[in-house]
């Protein structure tokens, strides 16, 4: 189950910590640490003085994205500020026609959810399939109909952990004339994703989970021939075809790129982050990061499953689940098992009617042991 590699080299956690929440914010790597106060000593000394280089870093970035993803370009990459942000773009950069429908799942994190119901008001319905019976893409697909527009799913449920299989959803989007959009926020970083193998039209995700980056980036993908489809709301001096020609006057055309969707400033210091975390990433390689991942909540799943008392609340199966593992004990409240947790030293959350642990590709496997210890004493 170990990654045949020096792991602690990229992290400098506290010891003490057991730090399994890589599923709501995750901890920085040493090399992000080291590129923020970079930056930071660099702005406090010369302020932007080699701005340019840092208008490096932040295309560097979007190469690094591209490349994680598999787009085909980096013209698809837009630097949004988080999720929501970018699933706004989408749902009020489409035109809709009273009767339209969404297709989402009941599981989905409010970003994923309040964003499209926000649009009832213009005669949009929403659809919720439920993800409990044997074959949750069959469910998606079943609410789609001639009046469906877009379906767009969580590719792992944030409480219940669940796996979603993305290539027969967009063989069967592109098939139907639907638009297809991933919440890829608990996908990327700890396993592979291919936006054109999926046949994906969007997909969004925050920087600051699995990624190891900083709150306040995301990455939004847009397929190329959707990019000029998408109606502008937000207009500034970054989001224009020539954004460094200031004196242009009534005359400027909207980047013919996704950079058409960020309309200000960008967020450098986090682009300096989020590059660095990006590199980590491809460095160690995503398909070793993919299976460790998935070894280590096996491993979790094997050895809770030896206590009578623990119910595992999150899918067991391999190919069902990606890097979070939620679970119950019989007779003991779930908030008393987190706060007993919290005061020896993990880093968890309490979602999805359980205790979730999310550890990533570096979680040293002793600190499991250490975890399943702490919650037969409770």
């Amino acid at each position: 189950m170990a990654l045949h590699m020096d792991t602690d080299s990229y992290f400098n956690l506290d010891d003490k910590l057991i730090y399994v929440n890589h599923a709501a914010v995750a901890p920085w790597p040493t090399k992000t640490v080291e590129a923020v106060k970079a930056f930071a000593d660099e702005n406090g000394k010369l302020g932007s003085r080699h701005y340019m280089q840092w208008v490096n870093i932040e295309t560097e970035l979007r190469q690094r994205l591209a490349t994680l993803i598999h787009a085909a370009s980096t013209d698809e990459i837009a630097l949004l500020k988080n999720t929501s942000e970018g699933l706004s773009v989408i749902a009020y950069g489409l035109d809709w026609q009273a009767g339209d429908n969404i297709v989402i799942s009941d599981e989905e994190f409010p970003s994923n959810r309040i964003v499209w119901e926000s649009l009832k008001s213009q005669g949009v319905e929403i659809r919720y399939a439920s993800l409990k019976g044997s074959d949750p893409e069959q469910a998606l697909m079943d609410l789609i109909d001639t009046k469906t527009r877009l379906l767009s799913i969580s590719s792992v449920q944030y409480a219940s952990g669940i796996r979603i299989k993305l290539e027969p959803l967009g063989n069967y989007c592109k098939q139907h004339d639907v638009l297809f959009c991933v919440d890829a926020i608990q996908h990327i970083g700890a396993l592979e994703l291919d936006v054109q193998a999926i046949q994906a039209d969007f997909v969004v995700a925050d920087g600051h989970k699995w990624m190891l980056g900083p709150e306040g980036l995301a990455l939004f993908y847009c397929r190329e021939a959707l990019i000029d489809k998408l109606k502008l709301n937000q207009y500034g001096w970054h989001m224009v075809e020539n954004h460094l020609d200031f004196d242009a006057m009534d005359q400027w055309q909207p980047a013919s790129s996704a950079r058409r969707f960020e309309c200000g400033s960008p967020n450098m210091m986090a682009s300096h982050a989020l590059n660095a975390s990006i590199a980590v990433l491809l460095e160690v390689g995503m398909d070793k990061i993919q299976q460790a991942v998935l070894d280590k909540v096996q491993y979790l799943i094997q050895r809770f499953s030896s206590l009578p008392e623990i119910q595992i609340l999150s899918p067991t199966d391999m190919h069902r689940h990606a890097g979070i593992f939620t679970f119950c004990k019989t007779g003991v409240e779930n908030e008393h098992i987190y706060k007993y947790l919290v005061e020896k030293g993990a880093v968890c959350a309490l979602r999805g009617g359980g205790v979730r642990f999310s550890p990533h590709f570096y979680t040293p496997d002793h600190k499991l042991d250490t975890l399943l210890e702490w919650v037969q004493e409770v």
